[in-house]
């Protein structure tokens, strides 16, 4: 298959242009840790966006950060942890759980997916921190949305859109995202030995106070054990964590008013600073998972909701876990004709929606999310699309099949 590597904007502009008048696809490929997701493409050519790499800019009183779309999200964590900043929305690297190395997540990519981590419901997901963006379009034509300021009202609020495309409608060039204080300290607050049910609401409860807790997760012991963070393995029960973060004062006596809120049945343990981050960011990463080739996939959900769903899936606990405060759900099962009933009537009972992270390029062909598009959103789907990429030349049929 031909390889394009543009190194300039100029370069992509006659790149795309060519294909678009030869009416040839293309597959847009920034670092590639997450080729595997999505549904199989079928296309005449690669389109190599490696080389729209580094940081443009960075202005930590401003909290701003402008680079390339292929930038390495390590390269961006480390420069702005320097800075005592970092990217509120926690994006997670699913390199590892796709078969890819850790740390070779981009920027870019973390945005075309749209993803966050376990602070997701506190700090919204990647699209809302994404500013603006420069791109090319499907014909090859140059535009550019937003800008470098938190508040910007000009035109329409393309980053919203782009964020969650999935590489469907445009090549991006630059992007400039929005990047906050990173907290002075954190504690994790664990309860063991729950079961979903009893963690859902233990969990419920702490976001319903006024602890502000930043992540709520339930694990049972097998994915609690596949972290392989001692404090939380070695119990080997499951496992409710809440972290809270901030000032040292604060978080202490957050601390202590949460504990003092919650049952005082299941034994407690605090995760201090050095074993609370690894643990977060294993959760972030679905580490539980990784290893496992079983098909895997990620539900959202109203959080009060995923033990339910939990139940209904009729899954072994250890093949699941709950992040969000419960609404987000990861399940793999072995025999995904028997999964997918089960995946429908849930989400058609309780709302939500699920995503196949990792799975069998037969299996990601059929069935990419679910529940199944309406018409008339499929319809608005294909006008956007014809919109930004009238011939289809960027990864057609990446999201939904046709478009």
């Amino acid at each position: 298959m031909t390889t394009l590597a543009p190194a300039t904007e100029a370069e992509l502009v006659e790149a795309v242009a060519s294909a678009n008048a030869a009416g040839r696809s293309l597959e847009l490929l920034g670092r590639g840790s997450k080729r595997a997701m999505g549904r199989p493409l079928q296309v005449e050519a690669t389109l190599d966006l490696s080389r729209f790499s580094g940081v443009v800019a960075y202005e930590p009183n401003e909290l701003l950060l402008t680079a390339g779309p292929a930038t390495p999200l390590a390269e961006i964590e480390a420069l702005l942890a320097g800075a005592g900043q970092a990217l509120a929305f926690e994006p997670p690297d699913f390199g590892p759980l796709l078969g890819a190395a850790a740390g070779a997540g981009s920027l870019g990519g973390a945005i075309a997916v749209n993803l966050a981590g376990p602070r997701r419901f506190k700090a919204g997901a990647a699209r809302d921190h994404l500013l603006g963006f420069k791109a090319v379009t499907g014909g090859g034509a140059r535009f550019k949305s937003g800008g470098r300021v938190v508040k910007n009202v000009t035109g329409y609020d393309l980053s919203k859109l782009i964020a969650g495309s999935w590489g469907t409608l445009a090549a991006m060039t630059e992007l400039t995202v929005k990047v906050l204080p990173a907290g002075e300290t954190l504690r994790t607050l664990v309860l063991l030995g729950l079961d979903a049910v009893e963690g859902g609401l233990a969990m419920t409860a702490a976001l319903l106070s006024s602890c502000e807790v930043s992540g709520a997760a339930w694990l049972p012991a097998a994915q609690a054990r596949a972290l392989r963070i001692d404090p939380v393995a070695a119990p080997g029960s499951s496992v409710t964590a809440l972290r809270l973060e901030g000032p040292e004062p604060s978080v202490l006596a957050r601390l202590a008013t949460l504990r003092s809120l919650l049952p005082k049945t299941p034994p407690q343990l605090v995760l201090e600073p050095e074993s609370s981050r690894p643990f977060w960011r294993a959760v972030a990463d679905a580490r539980g998972f990784v290893g496992d080739s079983r098909p895997l996939w990620r539900l959202t959900l109203t959080p009060t909701s995923g033990p339910q769903v939990l139940h209904a899936l009729e899954l072994p606990e250890e093949d699941t876990f709950l992040d969000w405060g419960g609404g987000l759900l990861w399940v793999t099962a072995d025999r995904s004709e028997a999964l997918l009933p089960r995946l429908e009537a849930a989400l058609s009972r309780h709302g939500g929606a699920a995503t196949l992270v990792r799975g069998p390029a037969a299996l990601r062909a059929s069935v990419h999310q679910l529940p199944s598009q309406p018409p008339a959103l499929l319809a608005l789907a294909k006008r956007v699309k014809a919109g930004f990429d009238p011939k289809g030349v960027f990864n057609p049929g990446r999201i939904y099949a046709g478009i």
